[in-house]
């Protein structure tokens, strides 16, 4: 049975991030599903280039975008978890910033959610615990792939969010799984952004007991100071890379990497 023998009795619903891929699949099934609901789980710490992007996604689709909050600023969060930062192997962030009012929101209904996940991936992204719903993958039973959802989104006149001129995904400002030259990037393009996110940093952890960094084994300090050799090696290293593909640019190349990197993090609510 594929995704579109749907139970119409059930709730349909595309969980959007911001990002190319949940963007591309809501396009895709606009009107193969007409009661699809589309949702944004807002931790409140987006990029503005991610809240003008929604915008116009929701402009296309011609349906209201529900936004969903926790109603709490991360500082809450992180007052609770005693300045303890979010990170690979503590994901509290996306636990109840993200998924937790998206599973309020679905509450006991019995619910489809679908996930942007290509089929050049190998990953299953967010999966809900709750028997009441299901995760559903219109673009693997398709054979959508990254090519197929750039032509989607270039087709519609969406195109991609702006922030993919330096950032490879969607998520939180300070989010732990950008690498350095992101860093840079933030620093560049929205400086009060990285100094917030560095006065998280300094924060520490009980009491500043123990320090802990978003990006492993280096301070944003030290990104800061950094910044243009962080480039030049970022510059040299995706000019080799594409020498290697001649047919790909240097964004199709950085898309790939940070692909490559996402298939170990099913991170999909914030992800995708």
């Amino acid at each position: 049975m594929g995704y579109l023998d749907f139970d119409k009795k059930a709730r349909h619903i595309v969980s959007l991030s911001g990002g190319k891929d949940s963007t591309a699949l809501a396009v895709y099934l606009k009107n193969k599903i007409p009661q699809l609901e589309y949702v944004f789980c807002d931790t409140g710490a987006e990029l503005v280039e991610t809240y003008e992007y929604l915008d116009r996604v929701e402009s296309f689709l011609e349906k209201k975008l529900v936004r969903l909050n926790s109603g709490k600023a991360f500082e809450e969060y992180l007052d609770k978890h005693r300045n303890f930062l979010p990170s690979p192997m503590s994901r509290w962030c996306t636990a109840e910033m993200k998924i937790k009012p998206y599973e309020d929101y679905i509450g006991s209904d019995r619910c489809f959610s679908y996930l942007g996940i290509r089929a050049d991936e190998r990953r299953e992204g967010y999966i809900s615990r709750l028997p009441n719903i299901t995760a559903v993958y219109p673009f693997q039973e398709d054979g959508i792939d990254r090519n197929a959802v750039y032509k989607i989104l270039e087709d519609s006149g969406l195109g991609l969010p702006k922030y993919y001129a330096w950032r490879s995904r969607s998520g939180c400002y300070f989010c732990f799984f950008q690498r350095s030259i992101e860093w840079v990037g933030l620093l560049e393009r929205h400086p009060k952004l990285f100094a917030k996110a560095e006065k998280f940093e300094q924060m520490g952890y009980n009491g500043g007991s123990e320090k802990f960094t978003w990006v492993k084994g280096r301070t944003l300090d030290w990104i800061r100071k950094n910044k243009d050799a962080i480039k030049e090696s970022h510059r040299v290293r995706m000019e080799k890379q594409a020498m290697k593909q001649q047919h790909k640019t240097i964004h199709d190349v950085f898309s790939e990497a940070a692909d490559q990197e996402s298939a170990k993090r099913p991170c999909d609510i914030c992800d995708i």
